[in-house]
């Protein structure tokens, strides 16, 4: 009995040390987890075993990032997200586009869910703390949009009325900070912000001048009263904190695209019919990541 009882024990130690092993070995395969930081989450290697590059976009802002009727992602960030695709696994398809919206774009950076973000992300010190931008593609500003009944063309018209912005943008931002009087109302997504114009619960919207313009070009009856608010700013890729490996590889398909003139071909494509004559390219785009 007690031979057995010996012969039980070492089983059991010997299925538990097998067991252990096992463990560590399955967590050193994990690419997120290597310690020997072959293969990080979001570096290029890593991207590369995937076979896809995760892309953050947005699904309701035209002409920038959006869904058409058949389902298919559409816009100049999503233009320029494919290239990115094609010349880093060698096919634009092999792009998966992730769907964000404005409050959610660092947290999804900083949870892994995407590699990029290229849901027209304005860059402000405050974010840079939190992701790692690249450089530029676009220049932008903020802009004013109101019914032409009830045409706002100062802020300071804006005074005892509520103002409509998106959670977790540089318009929310910028009038909380600088404004901090006006009553904002805040939504998750744009169509429920515009909705909300539409149905007159605030007097004027606020956002990127890019979207307000596109948005007014489209519907009757509201007009772009204050065309630019505050200072310009830029709209670049982001990554997470630290991916410097990506974030060099960005920079350098910027600069390269940039020689055959991609991001003036993604404008006269999705921007363009849009803007026509209103809007001059070279206030707009960057070309090769350089101001």
């Amino acid at each position: 009995m007690k031979k057995m009882k010996r012969l039980l024990s070492l089983a059991l130690a010997g299925a538990l040390l097998l067991g252990g092993l096992v463990g560590c070995s399955q967590a050193g395969a994990n690419p997120a987890n290597n310690s020997n930081g072959t293969s990080s989450a979001g570096s290029l290697e890593e991207i590369k075993q995937r076979g896809t590059l995760r892309i953050g976009v947005f699904s309701d802002k035209p002409p920038f990032g959006y869904v058409d009727s058949n389902g298919q992602n559409q816009g100049f960030d999503v233009e320029i997200a494919k290239r990115f695709a094609k010349d880093l696994l060698g096919d634009e398809s092999k792009v998966e586009f992730v769907l964000v919206e404005a409050a959610n774009r660092v947290p999804y950076l900083e949870s892994n869910k995407v590699d990029i973000i290229m849901a027209n992300f304005t860059v402000t010190e405050e974010r840079k703390q939190k992701v790692d931008f690249a450089n530029p593609y676009m220049k932008v500003s903020l802009g004013l949009v109101s019914p032409d009944g009830a045409l706002i063309t100062s802020i300071d018209q804006l005074k005892g009325k509520k103002v409509i912005v998106n959670k977790g943008t540089t318009a929310q931002d910028y009038l909380t900070k600088n404004h901090p009087d006006l009553e904002l109302l805040k939504y998750d997504q744009n169509t429920e912000a515009f909705e909300a114009l539409k149905d007159g619960r605030g007097a004027a919207l606020a956002h990127d001048n890019t979207e307000v313009l596109a948005w007014a070009k489209s519907n009757p009856g509201f007009t772009v009263g204050v065309p630019t608010l505050g200072g310009t700013d830029t709209i670049a890729p982001a990554v997470k904190k630290g991916n410097t490996e990506l974030l060099n590889w960005i920079n350098q398909e910027l600069e390269a695209i940039g020689k055959e003139d991609f991001v003036g071909q993604a404008y006269k494509k999705t921007l363009l019919p849009v803007y026509g004559d209103d809007v001059k390219p070279e206030e707009l785009i960057v070309e090769g990541g350089k101001l």
